[in-house]
């Protein structure tokens, strides 16, 4: 006893019992036959359930098996010991080796015989479960076992006890898995066997166990022998292919209380329209679309795993499809499966939806407004390479794959439809009937375009070049039906018409906010898109006019900065040159009224100008050939009470970008009022940055920056002119003076600025302080100390305040050489530094020389100032 392991009782005679257990030091398992003697188990028999038995021992194991089976039952004694065999049986019945050699034995044979005469039914039981367990374990099927002779003799049992239900219970699982058993051998050959053709009353008593009526349990059985032999691609699969099979699967399915006989009801529905898809078109006729529908909303999860895959199969094949494809809560419903946390569904539904765009297009509009795109790019993002991977995502990344290759692909017949019919009524004022009829069909589709190219799944692949082909074809169209030559609003409404270019533009809109899109396609863009906008530009309608305008002008500002990016390539040059000559001959000269449209218009009218002249000379020299300058001076006076906004902004970097260019025309900038209204602009801005009370010191301290650079700008343009002037002077080559002294008469305004930039010294940004203090050193230069108020006692303290804060001696000796000027020109000033104690005192720190030669440079000024006012 100390060498085996007992686990469970298996049968049980009047002296002896059967376990189930296994050797020590083993991994085989065994069946191990003991006496009772003192209430301790003693083994007196074991036999191993493997293959490992010996030729000798087997045919041993057969006799003494085949006798006990063979023998009477005239005692209880007997019966019971053959109970005791049965019990044995089926524990080495779940070895395929023991299994598979037992189904093949004289003792398979007399297994039927008893099934079939033996009198105890408990006997008659015990032998159903040894052959089912037998069918269940084998490994392979040889053509002379009577499995058929065995499948008969159960269905006649069942058939004749049809009303004993406990009977029916006990057959059916062994039926089942014969019938199984046979199917999967034969499937398994590739080729039916005569031999192993099931009955038709098998089927026949089958389905009579699927009916209402019946016990729950038997439903199950018989839906689970279904589910289990469909499963194969076989002969006997095929015998469950009926008319009545899909109803009354579906009337279990639907009737049943019991979650399990539900699933396996659908599933082996399921597995029966994979065979033949008529099946479900029979539920479908029967109980209605809409019942189906309803049962797949509210259905658990494995439940509605069945039925999409119901639906896909009668999809693929063709049953019922107009219906189906048509069914607007159908594809609402299936849409509404993505929010299933299992990726199964998922996967099934996205597979569903493809079949039914592949026969509907039009459904791909419904698809999207019920968020398709959100479902595909959650889900794309999900099965992405180097995330972690659920059960299911990889089946889930191919349907969905699938998906995203067909609606890619859909897209451009789409854009076909739309361009077709349009292309039909251009030029025509009255379209017919048909063609008022094909625009009303497409046009509604467009915006498909719009839900694909804000998704970034969609977006990278249907942005090609034929995409901005077809685009700029539609938005010639438009321009079309915008000057009147086309008349759409009659077809399908005033209403439709402007969405469909509202969706038309928005769709553009969406593509130029990713520029990495266009970077192949400038030439189609500027070839094909922009001339058709530029002409909206002129449009009746306030809103296309603005819309338009803002496409051209962002549109514009990308395409010259990636030209400006990718060093001039050939393409480029010529897509660069498109782009000046379409601004020059089809927007500039309708630019001066567009200029002084209220805003936002000419925010962007100005903006688009700002992208050209920052990255092109020579359309700086088109704008000042185009007497633009003048009406932007005016926008500037009818802008000036909202200094920072986006009107004003703009005209600021668009000023910045003149002054800033070396072949603007500076002097006739100034003829043309550049410096008043540079003093204006910057005067108001610099007020507001040094106005602590105010929170906008953010936009406020951008545009205090650019207004800086166009001051420096022009001061630097002046001191060269002045510059050349006096060196010609002085070498007699006799330069044209006049000139400067007339350049600096334009420019005196600007010395106002000088007591605005000193307080502007102590500011934080080293940017805002390295214009301001060069702006000073240019202006005390050419005009001295002009502005008495440039010294004020506040302006004094700034002064001292810089000259004590900077570090640097360069910065220092820039303020010293200013403060110098300003004191050796102007006797006011000299007072005033005479009466600022601050300042004073932070030039006698400086004085003081250090051990460097910087500082020693920096002490010598601040020396010679103080000499000058008498310290």
């Amino acid at each position: 006893m100390e060498n085996f392991i007992l686990y469970e009782e298996i049968g049980r005679g009047s002296k002896t019992t059967v376990y189930k257990g296994r050797r020590k030091g083993t991994i085989n398992f065994v069946a191990i036959l003991c006496t009772d003697k003192c209430k301790r188990p003693e083994i007196t028999n074991w036999v191993r359930l493997t293959h490992e038995i010996k030729h000798q021992d087997w045919n041993a194991f057969l006799q003494q098996a085949c006798a006990q089976v063979d023998s009477s039952e005239k005692t209880a004694a007997a019966s019971r010991a053959k109970l005791n065999l049965l019990c044995y049986l089926c524990a080495v019945a779940g070895q395929r080796e023991v299994a598979t050699r037992l189904l093949h034995s004289p003792l398979f044979h007399l297994l039927i015989q008893h099934l079939r005469i033996a009198p105890n039914w408990d006997i008659r039981a015990k032998v159903a479960r040894v052959i089912g367990l037998l069918a269940s374990h084998t490994a392979e099927l040889q053509e002379n076992a009577p499995v058929i002779e065995a499948i008969t003799l159960l269905t006649e049992l069942i058939r004749e006890n049809f009303r004993n239900s406990k009977l029916k219970q006990c057959l059916l699982p062994t039926l089942g898995e014969l019938i199984y058993l046979v199917a999967t051998q034969e499937e398994k050959k590739r080729s039916p066997r005569e031999c192993w053709a099931v009955p038709l009353a098998a089927y026949t008593v089958l389905m009579r166990c699927l009916r209402e009526g019946e016990e729950r349990v038997v439903n199950h059985m018989a839906a689970k022998i279904v589910e289990n032999v469909c499963t194969t691609f076989s002969a006997q699969a095929q015998g469950f292919i009926t008319g009545e099979v899909g109803p009354v699967l579906w009337y279990l399915f639907r009737h049943s209380t019991v979650d399990s006989l539900r699933i396996t009801a659908i599933s082996a529905l399921c597995r029966v329209t994979r065979h033949s898809p008529t099946a479900f078109q029979n539920v479908i006729e029967k109980v209605g679309l809409n019942a189906v529908v309803d049962a797949l909303a509210s259905a658990i999860c494995r439940v509605q795993q069945c039925l999409l895959t119901l639906f896909a199969a009668m999809l693929s094949c063709g049953i019922h499809l107009q219906r189906l494809i048509q069914e607007k809560d159908f594809v609402s419903t299936i849409i509404r499966l993505l929010d299933s946390p299992s990726t199964s569904i998922r996967a099934k539904a996205f597979l569903v939806l493809l079949y039914i765009l592949i026969h509907n297009h039009e459904m791909l509009l419904l698809s999207c407004q019920a968020r398709l795109v959100m479902y595909i790019e959650r889900d794309s993002r999900k099965t992405s390479p180097g995330k972690e991977q659920q059960s299911g995502s990889e089946y889930l990344s191919r349907c969905l794959g699938l998906l995203i290759r067909h609606v890619v692909q859909e897209l451009p017949r789409v854009l076909g439809d739309v361009l077709n019919a349009l292309a039909n009524v251009s030029g025509r004022k009255h379209p017919s009937t048909v063609q008022a009829k094909q625009l009303k069909m497409c046009l509604p589709l467009m915006p498909i375009v719009l839900h694909l190219v804000t998704s970034q799944v969609f977006r990278p692949q249907v942005v090609t070049e034929e995409f901005l082909f077809s685009y700029g074809t539609i938005l010639s169209h438009i321009k079309s039906v915008d000057s009147g030559e086309t008349n759409i609003e009659g077809a399908v409404g005033v209403v439709a018409s402007e969405e469909f270019i509202k969706i038309t533009l928005s769709a553009f809109e969406a593509i130029i906010q990713y520029p990495i899109l266009l970077k192949d396609y400038c030439s189609t863009v500027v070839d094909y898109i922009l001339p058709p906008l530029v002409s909206l530009v002129q449009s009746q309608n306030v809103e296309w006019r603005l819309f338009s305008l803002r496409l051209l002008s962002e549109t514009a500002s990308l395409l010259v900065s990636q030209e400006a990016g990718d060093g001039g390539k050939e393409a480029d040059v010529d897509a660069d040159s498109n782009l000046l000559a379409l601004i020059r001959d089809g927007l500039l000269p309708q630019y001066e009224p567009i200029l002084t449209e209220p805003d936002p218009v000419p925010a962007y009218a100005l903006k688009l100008l700002v992208a050209m002249t920052e990255h092109s000379p020579a359309f700086t020299r088109l704008v000042e050939e185009s007497k633009l300058i003048p009406v932007i001076f005016e926008v500037i006076l009818e802008h000036q009470e909202n200094m920072l906004g986006n009107t004003m902004q703009s005209v600021v970097a668009l000023l910045s970008n003149l002054v800033a260019c070396k072949d603007s025309n500076m002097k006739l900038l100034y003829e043309q009022g550049l410096v008043r209204h540079v003093c204006h602009l910057f005067t108001e801005t610099a007020t507001l940055c040094l106005d602590a009370d105010k929170n906008n010191n953010e936009t406020a301290g951008a545009l205090l920056c650019s207004l800086l650079d166009i001051l420096h700008g022009m001061l630097t343009y002046t001191s060269g002119v002045v510059r050349l002037a006096l060196q010609a002077q002085k070498s007699g080559s006799g330069g044209d003076t006049q000139a400067a002294e007339d350049l600096l008469l334009l420019c005196r305004p600007l010395t106002a600025l000088t007591s605005l930039l000193v307080p502007l010294l102590p500011a934080e940004d080293p940017e805002v302080f390295e214009v301001s203090s060069k702006c000073l050193s240019i202006l005390v230069q050419l005009y001295g100390g002009e502005n008495p108020d440039s010294l004020s006692p506040e302006n004094a303290e700034s002064f001292a305040d810089s000259l004590l804060s900077k570090e640097d001696p360069k910065e220092q000796k820039l303020l010293l050489r200013i403060l110098r000027r300003m004191v050796t020109a102007s006797e006011k000033h000299l007072e005033s530094v005479r009466n600022a104690g601050g300042l004073l005192r932070a030039l006698e720190l400086l004085a003081q020389a250090g051990s460097s030669p910087a500082d020693s440079a920096v002490a010598s000024l601040a020396q010679e100032i103080l000499q000058a006012v008498g310290r």
